[in-house]
Order: C-alpha cells, then sequence, then structure tokens
C-alpha cells in the first residue's frame, strides 16, 4: 500500500523513480537501506527523497533533524507523503525550522533527565562509573611485580590492560 501510494505521488509529480528503499525492523540502530540513499545523495545521485512518514525516516527529532538538514546541504529535497511535508517549499522548509526548535527541546529534555539521574543516584550513594575490574586483583597485580614479573607480563597473565596494570602500580 505504502509503495503504490508513493509512486503513485512521484508519478502525478512528474519525478523519475531511481532508487527504491524498504527497511524491515522496528528500532534498528543500524539502517543499512537508509545509509545506502544518504550515500547515493551525497554522490548527488538523487534530487529527492520520498517517504512514507517522517517516523519511516527518522528515529527521533533529533536525528531527523540531523539527516534532514544534511540532505538539504546537498541540496536534495525531501518529502514525507502523509505529513504533507516538502521541504522543496518555503513553507516545508518553514515546517523543518520548527522540526529543529522540537529536536532542540528533546535534547535539553533528555540532558536535564541524565542529570537528575545522576545526581539521585550520587544521593543514593551508588557508585557511578564503569565498574572496578583490575582493581579488584591489586593485591595480586603488587604481588607479582614485587616477584621481578614485568608489567606487560603480569597483563598478559591476569587478562587485563597494560594501563590498567600501571595505574595500580603507580599507586605503591
Amino acid at each position: 500500500m505504502q509503495i503504490r501510494a508513493l509512486r503513485e505521488y512521484a508519478a502525478r509529480r512528474g519525478w523519475g523513480i531511481a532508487m527504491q528503499m524498504r527497511e524491515v525492523g522496528s528500532g534498528a540502530v543500524e539502517r543499512k537501506a537508509r545509509e545506502r540513499l544518504l550515500g547515493a545523495a551525497r554522490r548527488r545521485e538523487i534530487d529527492i527523497v520520498l517517504v512514507w512518514r517522517l517516523d519511516r525516516w527518522g528515529r527521533s527529532v533529533t536525528d531527523l533533524l540531523a539527516t534532514l538538514q544534511e540532505l538539504e546541504h546537498l541540496g536534495v529535497g525531501f518529502v514525507s507523503l502523509t505529513e504533507a511535508l516538502d521541504l522543496t517549499t518555503p513553507a516545508g522548509r518553514a515546517m523543518a525550522g520548527l522540526l529543529a526548535i522540537f529536536a532542540e527541546f528533546e535534547r535539553e529534555i533528555l540532558q536535564e533527565r541524565t542529570r537528575a539521574g545522576l545526581a539521585q543516584a550520587r544521593r543514593d550513594g551508588k557508585r557511578l562509573g564503569r565498574p572496578m575490574t583490575a582493581g579488584l586483583h591489586a593485591p595480586e597485580i603488587r604481588k607479582l611485580h614485587r616477584a621481578g614479573v614485568a608489567k606487560a607480563e603480569i597483563a598478559r597473565r591476569l587478562r587485563f590492560g597494560r594501563t590498567s596494570v600501571r595505574r595500580i602500580l603507580r599507586d605503591l
């Protein structure tokens, strides 16, 4: 249904179809079809990106805005059929400006929530950051070092990074 509607719209506008992408998978982090399409835009192989809905193109307002800005910079138009958003027109570009405002708002809200969550975790006495791994084996690392084992060998034997071993031995 979606592909038929997109093809009919392109035909009404007199557009030829250079590429047709269909990406299946909800919330996929890696979106190969979209990356191929962006690659074609960067190579100037396409003039317009036509999508069924905005959420088919971007997973968040921030992601959507970043790719729309890239397309605009490349001189590639963008049309979302169901939202009647056509960035090739002045009204569509004004809507993109509003999207930019909402993307910034989304980022600020996320930052605020993150800061509040970290502050609450600190108040609850939770240790933040990476879990201690090599530090738990500090006595063993020191013992091997006193026995004359090289730092690189200690790291190899205990399967830790050399930097972790050096950091523990630096505190001696």
